[in-house]
């Protein structure tokens, strides 16, 4: 196809989070991807959504804190799962949280809101690709539990939409089945029954 940008769209892909390696990108290819992040859709110019960057040490920290508090929800939890934990930030070299922030507004739902926010990580997740970064957007049990979003840097109202997960991976990922349009796709007939 001629058009790289539909190119892009109907060929990207997520590789396995457990193939990534290199080096965290620099701050002005991360400056790029977090400003593509900020241009979607946001009725009534709320900004419902804001970014943690995780990187270097951070990491480690995260990890060690997320391994606590996994032992602390499940004592008998097996030395491989408090590994697992520990290196949960560690498998890419930059790790994005695109955290969603309500905003009371007598207008506009929150359910708009989420959809900003997560226009925001898809957007990270299409500009680290074109720059050449593999991206993987992940959540996990954390981001459900309200210590796991204190310890990740999130204030009580907030919510993750997504951590994006950013470097380079070598693994070649075979296509997935997606859903045929005919399965997905219907004319208006009408109010539903």
């Amino acid at each position: 196809m001629d058009n790289p940008v539909l190119n892009h769209l109907l060929t990207r892909q997520s590789a396995p989070i457990t193939t990534f390696g290199g080096e965290a990108p620099p701050q002005a290819d991360i400056d790029l991807m977090l400003t593509a992040a900020a241009r979607v859709p946001d009725h009534g110019r709320l900004v419902p959504w804001r970014f943690i960057v995780y990187r270097g040490e951070s990491r480690n920290t995260i990890g060690e804190k997320l391994a606590m508090l996994a032992l602390k929800r499940d004592p008998s939890m097996p030395q491989g799962a408090v590994e697992k934990e520990k290196a949960r930030f560690n498998r890419a070299p930059l790790v994005i949280g695109v955290i969603f922030v309500p905003v009371t507004h007598e207008r506009i739902p929150e359910w708009e809101q989420q959809l900003s926010a997560g226009a925001a990580a898809m957007n990270l997740v299409h500009a680290a690709t074109a720059l050449g970064y593999s991206a993987h957007w992940l959540t996990n049990w954390f981001s459900f539990d309200e210590e796991g979003r204190a310890l990740l840097g999130l204030k009580p109202q907030e919510r993750v939409a997504g951590f994006i997960h950013v470097g380079h991976s070598p693994a070649k990922v075979p296509e997935r089945p997606r859903p045929q349009l005919a399965d997905i796709v219907s004319e208006y007939s009408g109010p539903a029954e």
